[in-house]
């Protein structure tokens, strides 16, 4: 199977971008998208074969997850079932036969850090969801989670320690979760590599390669075996993310 994972920045304006050249070239099985940021009503995108899931958030223009896929799943559910977190269009969990699939758009915590405290308790109900979820079998997350784990994955990481999506706070939360269990498959795949999936607007950054690494596909360790690339679309344009890619 193929997975693909892309942090749209809206998908109404990536759809004007060339996100159907992307998404037809690509021919992936499972499509997940982040920051959605449209209701049900606000886009006319079926392509043909695919299914489609959509968590908005209950704020317009904000956040949101949606889900393209041409393999039936055996059930979906939306958000965590915690209230606290499932206001925002978050997660989309699609069950398979195998494995669970979860697109996910982890919360961000301001340029000021105004949203540290939120963050750590979504992170620690989050990797909770997950471990329950593995008690049925094994689990793929997919999508941006706003967090640069390692200096290898920020170009300038010496500048931009502690600020948001590098804190120690942030880093040891991806840390936590992958010693619960998890592998980060590009780094896996890719233990010296330095590829990024964001850059800021501002600087000619992506001109300039000046990027972070904040898109994952994370597995359970059970499942590495059966993973046979994790790759990087950094070529491709339409966000200020780029698409990941995972075959399975």
């Amino acid at each position: 199977m193929k997975i693909v994972s892309w942090n749209v920045a809206g998908f109404r304006a990536c759809l004007k971008k060339g996100f159907d050249d992307f998404f037809r070239k690509i021919d992936a099985d499972v499509f997940c998208i982040q920051e959605s940021k449209v209701l049900e009503d606000q886009f006319d995108y079926n392509p043909e074969g695919y299914s489609q899931y959509l968590n908005p958030a209950e704020k317009k223009g904000y956040s949101g997850t949606l889900v393209y896929t041409r393999v039936m799943p055996l059930s979906v559910t939306y958000g965590l079932g915690i209230d606290e977190h499932d206001h925002e269009g978050r997660v989309i969990t699609l069950e398979f036969e195998k494995y669970y699939v979860v697109n996910v758009y982890v919360p961000n915590v301001k340029r000021d850090l105004s949203r540290l405290e939120y963050r750590m308790k979504w992170e620690d109900d989050f990797r909770a969801y997950l471990k329950e979820l593995e008690k049925s079998k094994p689990v793929i997350v997919c999508g941006d989670l706003n967090v640069a784990h390692e200096e290898i994955d920020i170009k300038n990481a010496k500048a931009n320690i502690g600020n948001a999506g590098f804190t120690y706070e942030e880093r040891g939360k991806f840390t936590e979760l992958l010693a619960s269990g998890f592998i980060d498959t590009f780094r896996y795949f890719n233990p010296d590599k330095e590829q990024y999936s964001w850059w800021s607007y501002m600087g000619q950054a992506r001109a300039k390669n000046v990027g972070w690494r904040i898109d994952y596909f994370v597995v359970s360790e059970s499942l590495i075996n059966c993973v046979s690339d994790a790759v990087i679309y950094d070529d491709v344009l339409g966000s200020d993310h780029c698409p990941i890619g995972l075959s399975v």
